[in-house]
C-alpha cells in the first residue's frame, strides 16, 4: 500500500542474494573457465607461454616495481573480494555512489547519477562484473612483470581512474570539509598513479619514480595541510562538534570487533576534548611529512617516509576505522594506498636492482603464465558481461527486492461490468481473445499511482502495437470516481494515447464488489486527499482465467521503473503478449 512499505530495500534480501551468488559463483565460474581454456590453448599453441616474464623487464624487474605491483595487485585483489559482500548488488549504488555525489559540480554529479542509474538497472550483472574483474586485476598484476604485465597495468589504471571519477566523486575534492583523514584524494587516486607507474617502460620507471612520487606526494600533502585549516572541516571545534569526534561515534556503531570499536572510540574523544589542539598535531604530522619527502630527493632521507607510513597506518585505524566493516566496504580507503605508494618509493629502493630469486625462473615463468590466463578469462568475461549489461533492458532485481516475485495460479477471473473513460461500458468478458493487464488507480493520487501509470504506459510502448493486450484500470476512490476525475489523470499522466487502455468507474456499491473480488484494499475518509490502496496487478489470460498476481509497489527511481517494466513484459511474454 502506498506509504505503508518501508522506503528503502533491504540489502542483504534473500531473493536477491540468491540470484547473485548463483551469477557470481555458478554461472560466471563456468564462463571463466571456458574462456580461460580458450586463452590457455592460444598461448600453447603459439607458444607464448614459454616466455612469459622472460623478457629482459620480467628477469630484472626493479625491486620498486616489484613491491608496487605486489602491494596494489593485493589490493585490487582485497578490493575485488570485498564485491563479493551480499549486499553489493543492491547497496553500492545508492549507499556508495550516491552519497558521493553531494556537493559536486554539476557536470560530474550528473555523470555519477548517469552511473547509478546504470548500477540500479543491472545489479547482479555488474555486481558480478565488477567482482570479477578486480579479482582478474589483482591476480594478473601479482604474477605478470614483463609486456602483459604493463598491459595489465594500464588497465588498471583506467579502471581506477574510471572509479576515481564515478565511484569516489573525484575523490571528494570538490566537497566542503575534505580531509585526507577521511578519504581524500580517493583510494583509487594512488591506484591510478601506481598503474601509471607500472605501465611506463622499465627504464623510465627505475630512472623517475621514487624521486617524482616523492615530489608529487609532498605537494599532495601540502594541500591536505590546507583542507585541513579551513573552518569548513571542523576540525577545529571541541566536543561532540569535532569531525573526528562525531565521525568516530557514527563509524563504531556499525558491527566491528570490540576492540577496534574501543580504540576508535576512544581516540575520537580525545580529539574532541583537545579541539583544535589535535588538529594542529595532524597539521605539523602532514607539514614535517611533506617537507621532508621533497628535501629527501636531495638528502636520501627515509624518516619522513616512515613517518608519513606510521601516520597513515595510525589514522586508517581512528579515522577510517580501517574501512572494512559496514556491509558495503568497497575498498580500504586511502591511507593504506598512500602508505604503500610512499613506500615503494624509499629512496633505498631507488638504487637496488632486481630482487634476489628464491625460486628458479622457469618454475615462475609457468605457474604465473597459468595464473595470468586465468585472470586474464575473469578480466575478458567481466568486460563483456558489463558491456552487454550496459545495452540490455534492465534486470527485474529493484523490483524482486521491493516486492517478492509474482504468483502464478489459474482461476476463473472476476467478471465486472464499468464505465470507461470514453463513457462507454467495458466488460471483462467481452474482449475475448485479449490478455488484460489489470490495475487499480486512484485518479487523485500522487504518490504510487503516477508511478504505476507511467510503467503501463511504458510497458505498452515496448510491446508490438499489434498485441492483443487490454490494459484496465479501475478506480480506487471512494470519493473521486467520477469520469471527470479519469479523464484528468489520464491527461496529465500520459495514458491518453496507450492503446487499448481503459480507466474504468461505476457506482461505489460496483467498485466495492470488484475491489473485494480482487483483494484491493481500500481506505478512506471523506476529507482524506486520496486513498490508501493495494498496489496489486494482475494478468487475465485470453480465455478470462487469473494467471498472475503481481505485487507492485513501485520504486520512485528511473532504474526502479525500468526493472518493473521488466517484470512485466517478462511475465505478460509467458502469455503470449509480445
Amino acid at each position: 500500500m502506498p506509504g505503508m512499505n518501508p522506503t528503502s530495500i533491504d540489502l542483504t534480501n534473500e531473493l536477491v542474494v540468491t540470484l547473485f551468488r548463483h551469477s557470481l559463483f555458478f554461472t560466471a565460474l563456468l564462463w571463466i573457465t571456458v574462456i580461460s581454456m580458450t586463452v590457455m590453448a592460444v598461448v600453447v599453441l603459439t607458444r607464448h607461454i614459454l616466455n612469459f616474464n622472460l623478457s629482459p623487464t620480467g628477469v630484472s624487474e626493479p625491486t620498486a616495481r616489484t613491491y608496487l605491483r605486489w602491494g596494489f595487485g593485493a589490493l585490487w585483489l582485497i578490493d575485488g573480494l570485498l564485491q563479493f559482500q551480499p549486499s553489493m548488488p543492491l547497496g553500492l549504488a545508492n549507499n556508495v555512489l550516491s552519497p558521493a555525489t553531494i556537493g559536486t559540480p554539476s557536470w560530474l554529479h550528473d555523470l555519477m547519477q548517469h552511473g547509478i542509474v546504470l548500477w540500479n538497472s543491472h545489479p547482479i550483472d555488474l555486481a558480478v562484473g565488477v567482482a570479477w574483474f578486480q579479482v582478474g586485476l589483482g591476480l594478473a598484476l601479482l604474477v605478470s612483470k614483463g609486456p602483459f604485465g604493463r598491459i595489465i597495468a594500464g588497465v588498471s589504471a583506467g579502471w581506477a581512474a574510471l572509479i576515481w571519477l564515478i565511484g569516489n566523486g573525484a575523490g571528494g575534492i570538490f566537497v566542503s570539509g575534505a580531509s585526507i583523514l577521511f578519504g581524500w584524494p580517493g583510494a583509487t587516486f594512488f591506484y591510478l598513479v601506481a598503474g601509471v607507474w607500472l605501465a611506463l617502460r622499465a627504464e623510465t620507471f627505475e630512472r623517475l619514480f621514487s624521486v617524482v612520487t616523492r615530489r608529487l606526494l609532498s605537494v599532495l600533502l601540502l594541500v591536505a595541510v590546507v583542507f585541513q585549516c579551513l573552518p569548513s572541516a571542523e576540525f577545529w571545534h571541541g566536543g561532540n562538534n569535532n569531525a573526528l569526534t562525531s565521525m568516530t561515534r557514527f563509524m563504531t556503531n556499525v558491527a566491528q570487533p570490540g576492540w577496534l570499536a574501543q580504540i576508535v572510540r576512544h581516540v575520537g574523544t580525545v580529539a574532541g576534548v583537545m579541539g583544535g589542539g589535535f588538529n594542529v598535531l595532524v597539521i605539523l604530522w602532514l607539514l614535517v611529512c611533506a617537507v621532508g619527502l621533497w628535501l629527501s630527493v636531495d638528502r636520501g632521507w627515509s624518516w619522513p617516509v616512515w613517518t608519513l607510513v606510521a601516520g597513515c597506518f595510525f589514522f586508517w585505524i581512528v579515522a577510517e576505522d580501517t574501512a572494512l566493516f559496514g556491509g558495503v566496504a568497497t575498498d580500504v580507503n586511502s591511507l593504506l594506498p598512500l602508505a604503500l605508494l610512499v613506500t615503494c618509493a624509499l629512496p633505498k629502493f631507488q638504487v637496488l636492482g632486481a630482487r634476489t630469486r628464491r625460486l628458479s625462473i622457469e618454475w615462475t615463468n609457468s605457474a604465473g603464465a597459468v595464473v595470468a590466463v586465468f585472470a586474464s578469462g575473469m578480466i575478458l568475461f567481466s568486460s563483456i558481461l558489463m558491456t552487454s549489461a550496459t545495452f540490455a533492458s534492465a534486470e527485474n532485481t529493484l523490483y524482486v527486492a521491493r516486492n517478492g516475485t509474482a504468483s502464478q495460479m489459474s482461476t476463473k477471473a472476476y467478471n465486472f461490468s464499468l464505465t470507461d473513460q470514453f463513457k462507454k461500458t467495458y466488460a471483462l468478458d467481452e474482449h475475448a481473445g485479449h490478455v488484460t493487464l489489470l490495475t487499480f488507480l486512484d485518479p487523485h493520487c500522487w504518490t504510487d499511482c503516477p508511478l504505476l501509470a507511467q510503467q503501463l504506459e511504458q510497458v505498452r510502448s515496448e510491446l508490438s502495437a499489434n498485441a492483443k493486450l487490454d490494459i484496465v484500470a479501475v478506480a480506487a476512490d471512494p470519493y473521486h470516481e467520477k469520469i471527470s476525475d479519469l479523464r484528468h489523470f489520464i491527461a496529465i499522466r500520459g495514458l491518453s494515447d496507450v492503446k487499448n487502455f481503459y480507466f474504468v468507474t461505476g457506482k461505489l456499491s460496483s467498485l466495492k464488489k470488484v475491489w473485494s473480488h480482487y483483494g484491493i484494499g481500500v481506505t478512506m475518509k471523506p476529507t482524506d486527499k486520496m486513498s490508501i490502496h493495494s498496489d496489486d496487478m494482475f494478468i487475465i489470460s485470453a480465455n478470462g482465467a487469473m494467471h498472475w498476481i503481481i505485487p507492485d509497489d513501485p520504486v520512485n527511481s528511473q532504474a526502479g521503473q525500468a526493472s518493473a517494466d521488466t517484470e512485466l513484459k517478462s511475465l505478460l511474454a509467458s502469455e503470449g503478449i509480445h
